[in-house]
């Protein structure tokens, strides 16, 4: 079951940039689709509800915003219960979970009971599957880690591809209810993915290693030391504000066609349209992003794809047909899948392996309420003013603003080093793969090693694959 000792990324194990680690990409690869597609793919039910319960546009957008808040709110309590328990037996549970809140939905009879079963029990199951799944693939490839998060972060445009003609067929063939239910049965897979996220072994223990690691203090449950390093907090203003208007466009831009009397079919194909699209820019954004002018910077290329999605949101806005919307689709889903394939890529480079769970999961606390209040906000202002153009320039000047915090941030902020962080990471390297190689190093240097990582990007840089 992956028991915590095992669990918890041993100290001096080289990430192996394949192997098992093509398995652990597939698993991610799955869940990454499941928590970023089930939220969008959602709102082909939307018009269903609204009959079915008599309420509006902003009241159907919070069953996405609840899914997405438990995404990102529970993060403290994913991190956590990874460090305690372990990635694989959190990721089962969280399976179980997902699948049990939309099999209840299915026999609810008010909106508020759908926003407790989908929106609050299934966001905590993805929740639970999604972060493990994040760590353990940053457990795995070093090397290869752009290209393995861009491909990664294309499980979400291809299962928004299949999930969205799915959800309507669904509709169209079992009601919501009926969709609701074989959708829950659909999410069980999350515990085979679980399934496989092997822990890295250790090293084999020589008697001077066993008697360091005895007097390795006991890991924290949340390491808060990461609000030392000036990079983390600008990244994280930054990718709060990014989330406010981020995910405002796919849960509307299918109500936008249904409204411009489009049939229902042809309006569900947007959805996949965006999905398709952003099914290869992701990769393709991955293998950029590993390149080796671009990785040191890839901060700034972060910012980039930010800006242009901002930007695709503005003019997207005048949008007033059917082909107006494709094209907006197409280029809002390079700009997204941009935007996703760099997110987590950024955020790894900046603290590191070791402190990678715990920051993860204080940004996804951090950015939870944007995303708790960003689509049902729009939905408010639909509902007032009816005119869809409005709903999209507001998304577009949150994403553009946070391109803006993140860039200048970095700029203004952050002290640079480059020659000291690439003398680093080479002796980083070398003493990992003398490690790999010599199972007779040194252990009490290399436990010296790993006590030197600095606790400030501010200060020193300690990773050249990040710009701060």
């Amino acid at each position: 079951m992956g028991a915590v000792v095992l669990d918890d990324g041993p100290s001096g194990v080289k990430a192996p940039d394949g192997g098992w680690g093509w398995a652990v990409l597939f698993g991610c690869f799955v869940i990454t689709g499941f928590s970023y597609a089930f939220p969008k793919a959602m709102s082909v039910f939307f018009k269903e509800l609204i009959r079915e319960f008599g309420v509006g546009y902003s009241d159907t957008a919070w069953i996405s915003s609840i899914l997405l808040a438990m995404l990102y709110g529970t993060g403290p309590l994913c991190s956590m219960c990874v460090n305690r328990f372990g990635c694989r037996p959190v990721m089962l549970v969280g399976g179980l979970f997902a699948s049990a809140g939309m099999i209840t939905a299915s026999f609810c009879n008010s909106i508020i009971q759908v926003y407790v079963t989908v929106g609050v029990i299934t966001g905590l199951g993805l929740a639970l599957n999604f972060q493990p799944s994040l760590i353990m693939l940053n457990r795995y490839f070093d090397k290869r880690r752009p290209l393995a998060n861009g491909l990664a972060a294309a499980g979400s445009p291809v299962f928004l591809c299949a999930l969205s003609p799915l959800g309507q067929v669904l509709q169209h063939q079992y009601g919501w209810r009926g969709g609701f239910l074989i959708l829950g049965g659909i999410l069980l897979n999350c515990c085979v993915c679980g399934a496989l996220m092997r822990p890295l072994e250790p090293p084999k223990k020589t008697e001077d290693f066993t008697a360091v690691t005895e007097k390795k203090p006991k890991k924290k449950l949340l390491d808060f030391s990461v609000f030392k390093d000036r990079g983390f907090l600008i990244y994280t203003v930054a990718a709060s504000i990014m989330v406010l208007g981020l995910f405002v466009p796919p849960v509307f831009v299918v109500s936008y066609a249904k409204d411009l009397k489009y049939p229902d079919t042809k309006a569900a194909l947007l959805l996949t349209i965006l999905g398709f699209i952003d099914i290869f820019a992701r990769p393709i954004c991955g293998i950029v992003a590993g390149l080796e002018w671009v990785r040191p910077r890839c901060v700034y290329f972060f910012s980039f794809a930010m800006l242009f999605n901002g930007l695709t949101d503005l003019i997207g806005s005048l949008s007033i047909n059917y082909a107006g919307l494709v094209v907006f689709c197409i280029f809002f889903g390079i700009s997204y899948g941009m935007v996703g394939a760099l997110q987590f890529e950024v955020l790894m480079a900046i603290v590191g392996t070791q402190k990678f769970s715990s920051a993860i999961g204080l940004v996804l606390l951090m950015e939870a309420m944007a995303v708790l209040i960003g689509p049902p906000s729009a939905g408010k202002l639909l509902d007032a003013t009816h005119k869809y153009m409005y709903v999209f320039i507001i998304a577009g000047v949150e994403v553009v603003t946070s391109s803006i915090v993140l860039a200048v941030g970095n700029v203004c902020c952050i002290k640079k080093k480059p020659e000291d962080a690439q003398a680093k990471d080479v002796a980083e390297r070398e003493v990992l793969n003398k490690h790999a190689e010599d199972s007779k190093v040194d252990s009490i240097e290399v436990e010296q090693f790993l006590k030197k990582e600095p606790e400030n990007n501010g200060e020193v840089v300690t990773n050249p694959e990040t710009c701060v």
